[in-house]
C-alpha cells in the first residue's frame, strides 16, 4: 500500500481537525504510520515517515523531541495549538520535520484513532480497491480449503470476487453470474437468499434445476448486520471440515468487506470535498484533476439539482441526502470516478467531456436524474446545467452558470442548460445589478406603476407588451387579449399622463428594461388574458 502524503491526510481531516505549523520538506512528504510519544519507553531508533504525537510534551520539550525525531527519520511531529510556538515551529524547521497542531480539547486517543485510520486507509479509483483485490485472494484460499469454487458476494447479490482453483467443477449459473458480476433475480434464488440470511451458520442448499450443482453458503456478517454471503459449488467432493473452513473465511470476508466500506466512504468524503473547494474556487486545479483522474485540459460542466422549493418535502434535510446518493449513483454508472457533493440544499456534479457529443449526454443524464428523483423521492426535482468550460480552472464559473439556471427555470420547466435560457439570465444579472446602483434605478418606470396602483390602470403591463412586440400594436394587443384600439389608448394616456417620450429610442429601451428587470413584468400571454379580464372599461 503506498504512503499517504502530508497534503492528502490534511484534505482527509480537514482544516479544523489538523493544521499546519511548519512543512520544510513541503505537503507530499509521505507517512507511514501514526506513533504515541511516551516519555517513560525508549525513543524509536529508526520510524521513517512516522507521524509522533507529542504527548504530554511542553513547549520546553519539542525541541529535544524534534532532533530525536528527526534523527529516527520520522515525517513530523503533531502538537496541541497552544505549544505551537515560534520556539517550537524554529526547532522543527532546523530538523526539516513537519509541525502540525490539533485543537488544545482534542484527547490524543481520538486524534491518534483519526491519523491511523487516514493514513491506513487509501482510497483507489474504485475505493477500497486493495480490499476487493484481498477478497479474491480469500476466494481462492476458501476455495481451496473447502474443495469448491467459490463465489463472494455483498448483500445485493452483486458478486464481489470468485476464486480460480484449476480443476474445481462448476456449473453454467456459475459462469453466467461471474460474467455478468450479479446473481439472476429469480422467486427460486430469492427464497434460497432467505434461508441463508436466516441461519446461523453454513447452510446446505439444493440445486435449483438439473442442470446445476448444490451449493454450500454461509452469511458474512458484522455486529448483527449482513454484508453479503460466500458460496461453494458443491459437487460431493467438498472436505469434512468444510463448513468450519467456511464460518472462518466468512469471518475474514467480513473484516475485508468493513475495511472496503470505510475505504470507499473515505474516497467519497475525499472526492466531496475536493469537489467542494472547486466550487468555491480555493482548490488547486492540477491537483484536483490528478485526485479525480481527468487529464489536463479535460472539458467539464457542473450540474446543480434540487427540490422545488414550491413543494416541502416533510424532512429536507434527510431528503436532499437521498437526492445525493440518487445522482452519486446514476453519475457512477456512466462516468465511473466522479465528484458529487451537496452544498446548501443543492446536489452538484462535475461532468466530464468526453466527446461532441457530451452536451447531449448530459442533458439526458440530467433528465434522468430528475424522472427517477421525483419517482424515488416523491418531491419534484429540477436540474440546471452550467456551460462547458474548457478545464477545472473554470468550474466555479459552471457552477455559477448552473445556480442561475435554476434561478430563472419556469414554472413548468425541469431541467435546463444555461445556452437555453442565456437571455432570462441576462436579464437576471441586470436586474441585480442596477438594483445596486441608484442613479439606475431612477427613471419612468417607478411613475408608471405608482399612476397603476394608484388609478388601476394597467399602463405598465401594456407599454411592456407593447415594447415586447416591437412596438406593434395588434401582437401587443394580443398578448393583453384586448382589441388594438383598447392598447393603442393606453399608450397615448400614459404619454399624456406621465410625460413619457414613446418616438425617443433610448427612453423606450430604458423603460422597457426597468419594467422588466426591476418591475419584473414581461409579455406573457397567460398573464395578460388574466390581468386584462374584466378591466378594460377601468383601465381606459
Amino acid at each position: 500500500m503506498d504512503a499517504r502524503t502530508l497534503e492528502e491526510l490534511l484534505d482527509t481531516l480537514g482544516e479544523p481537525v489538523l493544521r499546519v505549523l511548519a512543512a520544510p520538506a513541503g505537503l507530499t512528504t509521505p507517512v507511514t504510520e501514526v506513533l504515541l510519544h511516551d516519555a517513560g519507553a525508549p525513543f524509536p531508533r529508526r520510524a521513517p515517515g512516522a507521524l509522533l504525537l507529542a504527548v504530554g510534551a511542553r513547549a520546553g520539550d519539542i525541541g529535544p523531541l524534534a532532533r530525536d525525531a528527526a534523527q529516527a527519520r520520522m515525517a513530523g511531529l503533531v502538537v496541541r495549538d497552544g505549544d505551537g510556538q515560534p520556539d517550537t515551529v524554529a526547532a522543527a524547521q532546523a530538523h526539516g520535520l513537519a509541525l502540525l497542531a490539533v485543537d488544545e480539547d482534542a484527547a490524543w486517543h481520538h486524534v491518534h484513532l483519526l491519523l491511523a485510520s487516514a493514513v491506513g486507509s487509501r482510497p483507489g479509483a474504485a475505493g477500497g480497491g486493495a480490499a476487493f483485490g484481498d477478497l479474491f485472494a480469500l476466494a481462492n484460499a476458501v476455495a481451496a480449503a473447502v474443495g469448491g469454487a467459490t463465489v463472494v458476494e455483498d448483500a445485493r447479490q452483486r458478486i464481489l470476487a470468485y476464486s480460480t482453483v484449476p480443476g474445481q467443477a462448476v456449473d453454467e449459473a456459475r459462469r453466467q453470474s461471474i460474467l455478468g458480476r450479479q446473481v439472476p433475480s429469480s422467486p427460486e434464488n430469492t427464497e434460497q437468499y432467505r434461508a441463508l440470511f436466516a441461519a446461523p451458520g453454513p447452510l446446505r442448499l439444493a440445486a435449483l434445476d438439473g442442470d446445476e450443482l448444490p451449493r454450500l453458503a454461509v452469511a458474512i456478517r458484522a455486529g448483527g448486520e449482513t454484508l453479503g454471503s460466500i458460496w461453494v459449488v458443491d459437487d460431493g467432493r467438498l472436505g469434512r471440515d468444510a463448513e468450519a473452513a467456511l464460518t472462518q473465511g466468512a469471518s475474514t470476508a467480513a473484516l475485508l468487506l468493513l475495511r472496503a466500506r470505510a475505504s470507499e466512504e473515505l474516497s467519497r468524503h475525499l472526492t466531496s470535498d475536493l469537489l467542494r473547494r472547486l466550487l468555491d474556487g480555493t482548490a488547486d486545479p492540477a491537483g484536483a484533476g490528478h485526485r479525480l483522474g481527468l487529464a489536463v485540459g479535460t472539458p467539464v460542466r457542473v450540474a446543480a439539482f434540487t427540490l422545488d422549493s414550491a413543494v416541502s418535502a416533510p424532512d429536507g434535510e434527510q431528503t436532499a441526502l437521498r437526492l445525493l446518493d440518487l445522482v452519486r449513483l446514476q453519475c457512477e454508472a456512466r462516468y465511473g470516478r466522479h465528484a458529487c457533493v451537496l452544498v446548501d440544499g443543492h446536489v452538484y456534479a462535475l461532468l466530464p467531456v468526453t466527446d461532441e457529443r457530451g452536451g447531449e449526454r448530459h442533458r439526458r443524464l440530467a433528465e434522468d436524474i430528475v424522472r427517477r428523483a421525483g419517482q424515488a423521492l416523491r418531491v419534484p426535482v429540477r436540474a440546471g446545467l452550467g456551460d462547458v468550460v474548457p478545464d477545472l480552472a473554470a468550474v466555479r464559473d459552471s457552477r455559477d452558470d448552473a445556480d442561475l439556471v435554476l434561478r430563472v427555470l419556469g414554472p413548468d420547466e425541469d431541467v435546463a442548460a444555461a445556452t437555453d435560457v442565456r437571455a432570462r439570465v441576462t436579464l437576471l444579472r441586470l436586474r441585480e445589478l442596477i438594483g445596486e446602483q441608484r442613479a439606475l434605478t431612477a427613471g419612468a418606470w417607478r411613475e408608471v406603476l405608482a399612476y397603476d396602483a394608484e388609478h388601476g390602470t394597467e399602463y405598465a403591463r401594456t407599454l411592456v407588451c407593447w415594447l415586447d412586440s416591437g412596438c406593434d400594436m395588434a401582437r401587443a394587443a394580443k398578448l393583453l387579449a384586448v382589441h388594438p384600439n383598447t392598447c393603442r389608448y393606453r399608450v397615448r394616456q400614459a404619454q399624456q399622463h406621465l410625460g413619457i417620450d414613446l418616438d425617443d429610442p433610448d427612453e423606450r429601451l430604458v423603460l422597457w428594461l426597468q419594467l422588466r428587470t426591476l418591475g419584473g413584468l414581461r409579455g406573457s400571454p397567460a398573464a395578460g388574458a388574466a390581468r386584462s379580464a374584466g378591466r378594460d372599461r377601468t383601465s381606459r
